[in-house]
């Protein structure tokens, strides 16, 4: 964990990436993952054009496709295992519904304030066992998958991995978009990507800076269609740990909502909640946070703006969740 990881707010319209990679000293060429856009992945001029330095385009959603295609042994096993994990996430979900719906339903009870309180530590309660029996299970599924297919042995995966280590190695940093996340977290997984950056500094933003974090959680207080309930993805990949990254808060967060900003905050603790827009960033250093600028949602229901990484103290109690030791 010596590297430095830099995680952004989105880039949007004007992205601050070129700055922010001079501040950091990388003049020369850069890797870039794209594979969150899938199809779109090689339409990368523009991308490439904002960073201010040479990049090359490691074209991982290329490369799964073409394994996909050749090894058809493997790209079964593959999406039985993407077909369990999708059936798995749905059903999680339901089960945050009902949480969900039992929580709404007792917090409007009038009754003696102290027993409403400790109903909803109940509730809570509940939601953390859920994202942790979650996390775990699919954490047991992908490590089954690994050792039965000895993923790194496959002839082609070996290739492209030996290729992406290369490209690496003539690189100065690693810059990694946003895009659609389980897409993202499974080709960079899949071609070791972080085993072979070694010790380059890393850039990243929107899904991007969520996969680096030990916990992908996602959540959308204004879907476009009826309600929705934040949810544990998976496991990051723990390269920028201690926080939950909600990635463009102006647009999917509510932050006047001071009872679900609580709930959420105390669900997600010890790791801390942070939004992050446009021009936000966060610095780690060795794994620890050596600068930022962001929102912190607090577990009063508060938020704090120009959050500067100043560590967050929780009970010894929240510590043994966040490792899931949980009866």
């Amino acid at each position: 964990m010596s590297r430095i990881v830099v995680l952004l707010g989105p880039q949007g319209p004007h992205p601050d990436i070129a700055e922010v990679l001079a501040e950091h000293g990388i003049k020369g060429r850069v890797a870039l993952v794209r594979a969150g856009y899938q199809e779109r992945e090689t339409d990368d001029a523009a991308m490439i054009a904002s960073l201010g330095v040479p990049a090359v385009n490691l074209q991982l959603h290329r490369r799964g496709v073409d394994v996909f295609r050749d090894d058809p042994t493997f790209t079964a096993g593959y999406q039985a295992r993407q077909q369990r994990l999708r059936h798995m996430q749905s059903f999680y979900r339901v089960r945050l519904d009902k949480i969900e719906d039992a929580a709404r339903t007792v917090s409007v009870r009038y009754v003696d304030p102290q027993l409403l309180e400790q109903e909803d530590k109940v509730s809570v309660d509940q939601f953390r066992h859920l994202d942790a029996d979650h996390i775990e299970r699919c954490d047991a599924l992908r490590t089954a998958f690994e050792e039965q297919w000895k993923v790194a042995e496959r002839p082609l995966i070996a290739k492209y991995r030996a290729e992406v280590k290369q490209l690496m190695e003539d690189s100065d940093a690693l810059v990694i978009s946003g895009g659609h996340i389980a897409s993202l977290v499974n080709r960079l997984a899949l071609f070791d990507v972080f085993g072979v950056a070694t010790d380059k500094p890393i850039f990243a933003w929107s899904a991007g800076a969520m996969v680096l974090t030990e916990r992908i959680v996602l959540f959308h207080d204004f879907p476009p269609y009826g309600s929705d309930i934040a949810q544990v993805l998976d496991e990051g990949f723990g390269l920028a740990p201690g926080i939950v990254v909600l990635p463009d808060p102006r647009r999917k967060l509510n932050l006047e909502a001071r009872i679900g900003i609580q709930r959420f905050a105390r669900r997600m603790a010890p790791l801390t909640c942070v939004a992050m827009d446009h021009g936000d960033r966060i610095v780690f250093t060795r794994g620890e946070i050596t600068r930022a600028d962001a929102t912190r949602l607090d577990k009063s229901g508060d938020i704090e703006p120009n959050w500067s990484g100043a560590p967050v103290r929780y009970s010894t109690a929240s510590m043994k969740w966040a490792r899931g030791e949980h009866p």
